[in-house]
């Protein structure tokens, strides 16, 4: 589980050649980071609601950064239809969920003083790229099929 992970080991594991975790997982675990500093935004923001669907969001996108890890082995060690398909749910719920994240940074950014409002826009970028990169994802594991 990369959540249990620490951070030089996950960086490594990530670097190693092997087919997983890949770019996948790290697609989850930007949209994870950028869900920590939506979460830091809102709470400079004082929205309670952001705050606690931002850490859901977290939560999600590191059991998705897992899951996509697991679907590709699969995938590589039996690729049938089922296979194939879970290595393109995967990334796009990735994709969903990073789009939240950027909704939710922004809408932070938008209450927020210059000198924190930085993080939110962080926040907001880094979610967008991983959007950007899972849907990408999908979409190369769709035209492999």
């Amino acid at each position: 589980m990369l959540n249990q992970l620490p951070v030089a080991e996950l960086l490594d594991k990530i670097g190693e050649k092997t087919p997983a975790p890949a770019s996948g997982a790290a697609t989850a675990l930007t949209g994870a980071l950028a869900a920590a500093l939506a979460e830091l935004s809102a709470r400079f923001a004082a929205d309670d609601a952001g705050i606690a669907r931002a850490r859901e969001l977290a939560s999600e996108l590191v059991q998705l950064g897992d899951e996509d890890a697991a679907a590709y082995a699969a995938y590589l060690a039996d690729q049938n239809e089922q296979t194939h398909a879970e290595t393109i749910r995967v990334p796009e719920e990735i994709a969903r969920r990073a789009d939240e994240v950027a909704e939710l940074a922004e809408r932070a950014a938008g209450k927020l003083k210059s000198s924190v409002a930085g993080d939110a826009r962080a926040s907001a970028e880094l979610a967008r790229a991983a959007a950007r990169v899972a849907r990408g994802l999908a979409q190369l594991n769709r035209a492999g099929s």
